[in-house]
């Protein structure tokens, strides 16, 4: 079995300074490649890199003044050889060995400055991005690498043990976890894993589920801290916000900022009325998050208190407008108010007119109830289930008398009322469910095995390659995405293919591996990160794993 050593040294080889950049645990400091050396960012809420810079180039030199490259990265340190670079606490860098090399700081308005390193050098980063050298005493700098690998360690001994060909992999999407892992202070240094310090310093909701998801197998704690925190800010109906972030929260179109607005303003669409704030939220998977979590670790405390949220959040999805709820054209069918909601935001779905009845959010609220009912009749004793029963009943016929169009032999969203034509991932989701009439789900497994619509040749992608807007590499119009391959193997195994679903898992576990790393999202052509596609993302190490232990059993 491999031991934390093994592991930490097996995510190193993906720690290229660029996909992955060199930073630890709850640090928002990044260190990327950057010419004969490295430079260094902080990260930030709604900020890119570009205006997060730290220092613009360090580059190493020996007493001769040779460039020293890097030779080597391991999770605890960057090598240049002589020189090693680690962490000395959150905000500070430290550089250490041959007292006789040097250091050349650029900073970002063009300034050059030439230390020695001597006895070690300490870079303290402040708040506005300032960095300040100063000297270090003797073993000082040899200490806080050995901290940091330490550190590290620890972390990897709580790494999951899958599959000898799946273990490496799963070292670097831990890894990806463990950096990922932010505090935000106004919420009493709360340790949120965001989706990737590389631009998405928040807790996104979904995001929250999908990586407690795959974080219960090796910390179960720190998983339920997601959840917690995903739960904490409920509005008054019982809505939970889209983002939990350092200085807020959002969760309706008032929290977005006035360009934002300006852009989703649209023709016949809520959005388009900027006095009527539009909630903002992401698909109801919250009770399937709480139970797989509380799968690895009970906690009956602390689940009674969570599912409570819950169910306030599923019943807001089918209050009228009047309650802000998101059935809002009152007929018991919810409706995604905005694009946000969806998690898809770019999905073709939403090229038409808003509100829009999916069948993803059918599925997910009939499955949602379902949850809700099996575990309040474990940790709310007294509490009456069969509602919740009855209305995943109710919503599960909707889905079919309103969304299931026979001929096409396909679930179709509705825009406004309006028919939408898209074929979209959103319309296997109802797969899910596990209870669909027979020649509905059959439909559905003939779509997954076309060649011409799902069956690629790396795996499921969001849009169907038949449909006129599917493109490759455009955020949720035809790339791979973890997640929804994730959701539709589920799928399939709660429709009775538990074979296909395994097939899918191995589909997916392979594009990661094949790709180079967890990825944001996939080109299903090639198998490689699409241009845009943030990297170590994430719920795509989150589900890895996820998919890994299901994998090794």
């Amino acid at each position: 079995m491999a031991t934390a050593t093994d592991l930490a040294e097996a995510a190193g080889r993906h720690l290229d300074l660029a996909t992955a950049p060199f930073t630890m645990p709850r640090s928002r400091l990044l260190v990327f490649r950057e010419g004969e050396g490295v430079r260094v960012h902080t990260s930030e809420y709604e900020r890119g890199l570009a205006e997060c810079r730290v220092l613009d180039e360090v580059v190493l030199h020996d007493a001769e003044g040779r460039v020293l490259p890097i030779l080597d990265v391991q999770p605890h340190r960057v090598s240049f050889g002589a020189v090693t670079l680690t962490f000395d606490g959150l905000g500070t860098l430290s550089l250490g060995g041959d007292p006789a090399a040097t250091v050349s700081l650029r900073r970002p308005d063009g300034s050059v400055a030439v230390h020695t390193i001597g006895a070690g050098l300490r870079i303290d980063v402040a708040p506005d991005r300032t960095a300040t050298v100063s000297g270090r005493h003797e073993g000082t700098h040899a200490a806080a690498e050995a901290a940091l690998r330490e550190l590290w360690a620890d972390w990897f001994a709580k790494c999951p043990r899958v599959r000898a060909d799946l273990q490496d992999m799963a070292a670097f999407c831990w890894w990806v976890l463990g950096a990922n892992i932010v505090e935000l202070p106004a919420l009493a240094g709360a340790r949120a894993i965001v989706p990737s310090k590389i631009g998405y310093v928040g807790l996104w909701q979904w995001d929250a589920y999908f990586i407690a998801v795959g974080l219960r197998h090796g910390d179960p704690a720190l998983a339920r801290e997601q959840l917690e925190l995903a739960f904490r800010f409920p509005r008054e109906n019982g809505q939970l916000p889209d983002v939990v972030h350092e200085r807020g929260v959002l969760a309706t179109s008032d929290d977005l900022p006035e360009s934002d607005r300006a852009n989703l303003r649209r023709a016949g669409s809520q959005v388009a009325d900027p006095s009527a704030p539009v909630p903002l939220t992401k698909p109801p998977l919250a009770a399937w998050a709480l139970r797989k979590v509380l799968e690895v670790e009970d906690a009956p405390e602390w689940a009674a208190e969570q599912l409570r949220r819950v169910i306030r959040s599923q019943d807001w999805w089918f209050a009228g407008p009047e309650q802000g709820g998101s059935d809002l054209d009152r007929d018991g069918m919810p409706e995604y108010g905005h694009p946000y909601s969806s998690g898809l935001d770019d999905s073709p779905v939403f090229d038409g007119p808003i509100p829009t009845a999916a069948p993803d959010l059918a599925a997910y609220l009939v499955q949602q109830d379902r949850e809700i009912a099996a575990l309040a009749h474990r940790y709310l004793p007294g509490y009456d289930t069969a509602p919740h029963r009855a209305r995943a009943e109710r919503t599960a016929a909707l889905l079919l008398e309103q969304l299931w169009d026979p001929d096409a032999r396909r679930f179709l969203a509705r825009g406004a009322g309006e028919r939408i034509w898209s074929d979209t991932v959103l319309g296997l989701m109802p797969l899910r469910t596990g209870t669909l009439p027979a020649d509905v789900a059959d439909a559905l497994l003939d779509a997954l095995d076309d060649p011409e619509r799902y069956a690629l040749e790396w795996g499921l992608p969001t849009v169907a390659a038949s449909d006129p807007d599917f493109s490759a590499e455009r955020m949720w119009r035809g790339p791979i995405w973890i997640n929804t391959s994730a959701l539709i193997a589920e799928g399939l195994d709660s429709s009775g293919w538990p074979e296909r679903a395994t097939a899918l898992r191995e589909r997916t576990v392979r594009l990661v591996i094949h790709g180079g790393g967890p990825h944001e999202y996939f080109n299903p052509r090639t198998g490689l990160k699409a241009p845009r596609a943030t990297t170590a993302f994430g719920w795509s190490a989150a589900l890895f794993i996820d998919l890994a232990v299901t994998l090794s059993a």
